[in-house]
């Protein structure tokens, strides 16, 4: 911990910014002239959320606090500012050219997010719990209709160089007529024809499960899911190309 410039008094104002790793964070206080006045480095564990928090508060009227990460490694100390009543404003993390000025380590870029609050150059509100919720939902689903397009793909491509007799069969049916019929199968034949109808079939039943997982479940129709984001609902199992990112 480092504080070259504490002052005595702790009713003036002050903004703080936070460097986020996987393990622990790097809290630095500003004045709201820019000026230095302490840093320190917590876990990312509830109890070490806290002890940044009283860190933050305990030189002075927190006006904001700049968070890197605030959808991944930043989440938990975000969230938990939040609900002490702290306003928590999202920073990108520092670019090369500022990097290669002023230097690189966990100290410089927790006052850089500070100084980016104060500065206004950070003004992004982190997205909330609720959103948070809906974009977990959405990448889940987006995953799926990947692998099951790429799994499609597999089929068409398997039946491509399979045996006259398998691709005549098969290879004239589409959609979920062709995933619902391989699935069925029961191989049988010489070598290559059990081994083609069983890599078919695997193919199938796994493209039936996939569809499962794309297809939205009534449990995940939940209030705020219904009022949050309507853009990004969840893709449909007959989605050819993954949606737009939200």
């Amino acid at each position: 911990m480092t504080g070259p410039n504490t002052p005595s008094a702790t009713d003036h104002t002050v903004f703080g910014g936070v460097d986020s790793h996987a393990d622990t964070i790097h809290v630095a206080v500003v004045t709201d002239c820019g000026g230095h006045v302490a840093d320190a480095e917590f876990p990312t564990t509830a109890p070490g959320y806290t002890a940044a928090i009283a860190f933050l508060t305990a030189h002075g009227t927190v006006t904001a606090v700049g968070v890197e990460g605030t959808s991944s490694y930043g989440s938990g100390f975000a969230r938990a500012a939040r609900q002490m009543g702290l306003t928590v404003v999202e920073v990108n993390r520092p670019d090369k050219a500022e990097r290669r000025r002023i230097g690189k380590s966990d100290p410089i870029d927790a006052y850089a997010a500070a100084r980016a609050v104060l500065s206004g150059r950070a003004s992004s509100t982190p997205k909330d719990d609720s959103v948070a919720g809906i974009l977990a939902l959405h990448n889940a689903a987006r995953s799926a209709v990947k692998a099951r397009t790429a799994t499609l793909n597999q089929i068409g491509h398997t039946l491509i160089g399979a045996p006259d007799d398998i691709r005549a069969k098969y290879g004239a049916l589409q959609g979920e007529k062709r995933t619902e019929a391989l699935a069925r199968l029961r191989p049988t034949g010489d070598g290559v024809h059990t081994a083609i109808l069983t890599a078919l079939r695997t193919l199938a039943k796994r493209v039936q499960a996939l569809t499962e997982d794309t297809t939205p479940s009534p449990q995940h129709s939940t209030p705020w899911s219904r009022t949050s984001t309507p853009a990004c609902a969840p893709p449909t199992a007959s989605a050819r190309t993954p949606p737009p990112s939200c």
